[in-house]
């Protein structure tokens, strides 16, 4: 079956400001998590999948890359080294190991399946043991991005906290992940393998998935039109997200109130990748996906 979007990685360099800039941006996050590799987070936790905001907070445990190991903090400091914004995309996995032999067979990925836990902070200022494993896939024709699935090996209750998931903007999850590339169809096998879905071919853009769960690669024309103000990549990069909200108005309200600067592109609400560590955001109303 198609794979869901699990989780969006936004690469920040500092994790204190992008919490605050974020939290004005009226997101509940989590407190801060440290990772076995090097790499602290907070979360934008939605109903099922999230954001991730994450740094590079100890440089001497980034494990290096080596050939067969995928290195989740060495890909993250050396997304930094160009810019900020989104480095990586997150699909759900029941079984990340029989993922990482998928990958390997299908040649988008022959890396082995990283097992780690770290203890995650409740709303009650306890902790719960998390344990995850991912299954990485890359594309040469996608330099300095990667993809990778996630299996979650511990109770939902224990991740999935309602009060981490009520945001003063209303967000409700992620529906689309936009990229931007000079030739979308060029990536059209690399998808459709990562993914275990179809994809459909348009002029200047490529969609996986299914309305709600979508991901779309623009070309410089319909970036354009859809996102105007971006600067143009040479090389494909992840541009945007779209989010679900309850109410349009209310999301308008909580961010004029914030001191938000925001964009109306007909039905969406724009924010653009200056405000937010530099991943566009598109909010838009639930009842017309």
């Amino acid at each position: 079956m198609p794979r869901r979007t699990h989780h969006l990685v936004i690469c920040v360099r500092d994790l204190a400001q992008a919490a605050l800039d974020w939290r004005t941006l009226g997101f509940n996050l989590t407190p801060t998590g440290v990772l076995p590799f090097g790499v602290s987070n907070h979360l934008a936790l939605f109903g099922n999948n999230f954001l991730e905001l994450l740094a590079v907070t100890d440089a001497a445990a980034v494990p290096p890359a080596a050939p067969g190991r995928f290195s989740f903090g060495a890909h993250n400091r050396d997304f930094l080294a160009a810019a900020e914004g989104m480095s990586m995309l997150a699909l759900h996995s029941a079984d990340a190991h029989a993922d990482a032999a998928r990958f390997k067979a299908n040649d988008i990925g022959a890396y082995a399946p990283l097992d780690f836990g770290r203890d995650a902070v409740l709303p009650g200022g306890g902790t719960a043991r998390v344990e995850f494993s991912l299954a990485f896939a890359t594309n040469p024709a996608m330099p300095g991005i990667a993809f990778f699935t996630c299996q979650e090996r511990h109770p939902p209750e224990r991740f999935w906290k309602p009060d981490y998931q009520r945001h003063p903007n209303g967000a409700l999850r992620v529906i689309e992940i936009v990229l931007s590339a000079p030739e979308p169809a060029e990536h059209r096998g690399f998808l459709e393998r990562l993914t275990e879905s179809a994809a459909e071919l348009a002029p200047g853009q490529l969609t996986v998935g299914a309305n709600g769960d979508r991901i779309t690669v623009l070309g410089p024309t319909e970036m354009a039109r859809r996102l105007p103000g971006l600067p143009d990549n040479t090389s494909p990069r992840f541009c945007a997200a779209r989010l679900a909200v309850t109410d349009l108005d209310a999301t308008k309200r909580a961010l004029e109130s914030n001191g938000v600067d925001f964009e109306i592109i007909g039905a969406v609400l724009l924010i653009p990748p200056t405000a937010t560590h530099g991943l566009a955001l598109e909010f838009i109303q639930q009842e017309t996906i």
